[in-house]
């Protein structure tokens, strides 16, 4: 199986939900279905129903979770020396050659991805145009509304 690009923050992120769900929300849960199995027939228990369905989704979760961090590839930013170049992890600033907007970006995996809090996963479009640029190069990215060009200003490893 292939591992999976995952940066430190997201890997923790991921093991904090894992715990939360292990060690909140499952037994919440085994004691919900305990209630309402304790409510007698269970044919038109609408609590029971609502229980298992919760439970199933509980158990999916940690099952996917824990098969993410199996074949995750744990990649600490700040221990990155690439040369200068962008790669997973880092942090670039580019400026829109066309407009002369300037926007921050950190490559990151797909679970961590949130384009509002400026991180962008590895597979779009933007990202796979990035990597391997340095600070002067300028990536071409076939955006929706057309070619768009963007300067590479910074590249941090942080």
């Amino acid at each position: 199986m292939a591992t999976l690009p995952i940066t430190k923050r997201g890997a923790d992120k991921l093991k904090a939900e894992l715990h939360q769900l292990k060690a909140f929300e499952r037994p919440a849960v085994i004691s919900a279905i305990a209630e309402a199995r304790a409510q007698g027939d269970l044919s038109e228990n609408a609590e029971y129903e609502a229980a298992k369905d919760k439970q199933g989704f509980v158990e999916g979760r940690i099952q996917e979770i824990e098969g993410k961090l199996s074949v995750a590839q744990i990649i600490d930013p700040s221990e990155l020396d690439a040369g200068g170049r962008v790669v997973f992890g880092t942090t670039v600033e580019l400026e829109d050659e066309e407009t002369g907007q300037k926007v921050t970006y950190q490559i990151v995996g797909e679970d961590e991805a949130d384009l509002k809090l400026g991180l962008i996963n590895i597979n779009s479009p933007i990202a796979r145009a990035l990597i391997g640029k340095e600070e002067g190069d300028v990536a071409e990215v076939q955006a929706p509304g057309g070619l768009r060009r963007y300067e590479v200003i910074v590249v941090r490893y942080c």
